[in-house]
């Protein structure tokens, strides 16, 4: 999702616990934890790389996987 887009929990029948477990699995699973918990200090440009081609890896291995599942 791009940075500013919006997210909304509905509220029902005043069950604010449940809303706000909602929030909060949305907020995982775009990313905002990771993004902010990656602002706290500063990344070596060489750490910054080495992440991204493991989180790739990452990516491809799962696909992978799940086409394999598909197909095989």
């Amino acid at each position: 999702m791009n940075e500013f887009s919006s997210l909304e929990v509905k509220v029902h029948n005043n069950d604010l616990e449940k809303a706000m477990k909602v929030l909060k699995k949305k907020l995982q699973k775009d990313g905002l934890f990771r993004r902010l918990k990656a602002k706290r200090s500063y990344e070596k440009p060489s750490e910054c790389r080495r992440r991204k081609r493991r989180e790739s890896e990452r990516r491809q291995r799962s696909a992978q996987i799940k086409k394999n599942r598909r197909f095989g």
